[in-house]
């Protein structure tokens, strides 16, 4: 077996519903070991979501050694792996007390809503009440999905974060910096870093000049000595201080839909890929500069595979509820027993009867970055049961891509040809056909799904002082795929879509204000235990 002889290269995948921890062989991209845990999602109160830091890196560990035995049991030694490189789930927020070594509270995550009304704040106070005002620095709107509003509302509303930062023992950081900090060492000498893809989604990041901005600090009124170092992509960052792996570097880190972009190997400008996950994440590469949307999307950074070498960036659009919408159907309404079973039910009527769902849960990212709007069902009749319900579900996540795709095309004036896709919901061959009938195009599906995660591999193995891995084009593995083609003539999809877009309007501007805290407010602690969570959202922003 070649993974007994050839190097080794791990990939820590973090993401929102769970921890995985998967082996590579650096010569042939296959996984050789893995593990998996999910992680509890915690929600307060409506429309808050949360995790605890503790779990997160727990489970870190845990996959790394659950899956070091495997490799035990296939007679690899340990020392075949490399470096170890690391991918998560973007814009979930932490903060931390670096003396102790104590998340100070709960990673506020992703999807979370509680900074609406900072975020309303914010643009009532920019010229013409305009949610683009920063987008010249960041490529990004004023929104709840990015980082930087999640920390304003951390040291506004939690005395334990702003008594640290005061005392200088706070640090923040994304999933990624926890998770480095954490394994190289914690409180005794953690490396405290990040890399651009990741610092991209903060909104204190400017893309340009490729570090924290003072400018944007102030305007969010954030300490700047809380930051994380930015560094590259690929590079060793540090070493493994315990665990199975001690010694072992460190050298990759990228978000996971750059990481996933990697791992489909889109590094020609032009190429694009979809990630279906907890949400949805189309990138587009776009080169070595930067293109601000007009049409709703987001520029960020892609990666930056080295010190020395140039950044890439890519036009992005985020879907929020995707594969979370399945979940939905099986834990809050019992539609399905689980989820492998909502491709049956779709399959069995194969249509949606006209039913149409619109699962605005955490109000709709792009294009429409429309915090207001709530999930709706239309269309329905006496006739319509849990199957056309499940097919609605599964077109839903169709039309969000097309959306999206459409406002790509239209921001870079050339028609995808044809879209890689990975991400856990790619298993499900009706939802790739039914991609492919909505968007008129062909759709790649990788045999091996686990992109994220190799793109995490790649960018570990082909640090300098690592090198086991190399990317250039000539040399980079050759990956089995499967395509889906169209099988619906264009005028049908056109119809089911306008009808998508006439429920998406109908599901607009649903919350018209976020509902009054209680006085006595209180969310909750890791343990149970409360989190003081006084009512006030007030923030001052500086203008740039």
């Amino acid at each position: 077996m070649r993974a007994l002889v050839d190097p080794l290269v791990a990939a820590i995948d973090q993401g929102t519903s769970s921890t995985r921890f998967l082996v590579f062989n650096a010569k042939t991209a296959e996984v050789v070991s893995e593990h998996q845990v999910e992680i509890t999602q915690f929600f307060p109160k409506e429309g808050w979501v949360e995790e605890d830091p503790k779990e997160i890196i727990q489970s870190v560990y845990e996959c790394i050694e659950r899956a070091c035995e495997k490799l035990g049991q296939l007679d690899v030694d340990l020392s075949n792996i490399k470096a170890v490189g690391v991918t998560n789930q973007r814009e979930t927020t932490l903060v931390w007390d670096k003396e102790t070594g104590e998340p100070l509270y709960n990673a506020l995550v992703w999807l979370d809503l509680r900074t609406q009304s900072t975020v309303e704040s914010l643009i009532n106070k920019s010229p013409g009440r305009n949610k683009n005002h920063l987008k010249h620095k960041t490529g990004l709107p004023i929104s709840t999905y990015f980082s930087a509003v999640k920390l304003r509302w951390l040291l506004d509303n939690v005395e334990e974060v702003r008594r640290a930062v005061e005392e200088d023992r706070a640090m923040f950081g994304t999933v990624d910096s926890w998770i480095i900090w954490c394994l190289s060492g914690g409180k005794d000498g953690g490396v405290h870093c990040t890399d651009v893809s990741n610092a991209s989604r903060t909104m204190l990041f400017n893309i340009h000049t490729m570090d924290w901005d003072p400018e944007l600090c102030r305007y969010f009124d954030v300490p700047m000595d809380i930051l994380p170092k930015v560094r590259s992509s690929s590079e060793i960052y540090g070493c493994m201080k315990s665990s199975s792996l001690s010694g072992v570097p460190i050298s990759g880190c990228l978000g996971d839909q750059s990481a996933a972009l990697v791992g489909q190997m889109c590094f020609k400008e032009g190429q694009a890929k979809n990630t279906y996950g907890t949400g949805c994440f189309l990138l587009r590469n776009t080169g070595s500069k930067p293109v601000m949307s007009e049409h709703g999307l987001l520029t960020t950074v892609a990666y930056k595979l080295g010190k020395e070498q140039p950044a890439c960036y890519a036009l992005e659009g985020s879907v929020a509820i995707a594969g979370a919408v399945v979940r939905w159907l099986k834990d809050n309404m019992g539609i399905v027993k689980s989820t492998s079973e909502i491709e049956k039910l779709a399959a069995d009527v194969g249509t949606s009867y006209g039913c149409y769902f619109v699962p605005a849960f955490s109000g709709l990212y792009a294009p429409y970055w429309e915090p207001s709007a709530r999930g709706i069902i239309c269309g329905l009749t006496q006739f319509t049961n849990r199957n056309h319900l499940a097919f609605a579900a599964l077109e839903a996540v169709c039309f969000q891509t097309r959306e999206i795709l459409d406002a790509m095309n239209q921001d870079s004036g050339i028609p995808l040809e044809q879209l890689w896709v990975d991400g856990g919901m790619t298993s499900n061959r009706l939802l790739m056909q039914l991609q492919a009938d909505i968007l008129c195009i062909p759709v790649v599906r990788p045999t091996m799904a686990e992109t994220t995660a190799l793109g995490a591999a790649m960018a570990a193995g082909a640090a300098e002082g690592i090198k086991v891995w190399d990317l250039t084009a000539g040399e980079l593995p050759e990956v089995v795929s499967e395509t889906f083609e169209p099988q619906i003539n264009s005028d049908e999809s056109e119809f089911r879509f306008s009808r998508w877009k006439k429920a998406v309007q109908k599901a607009m501007n649903w919350e018209t204000t976020e509902p009054c805290c209680e006085s006595n407010g209180f969310g909750k602690k890791m343990n149970g235990a409360p989190w003081g969570v006084p009512p006030s959202l007030s923030l001052a922003p500086v203008d740039p």
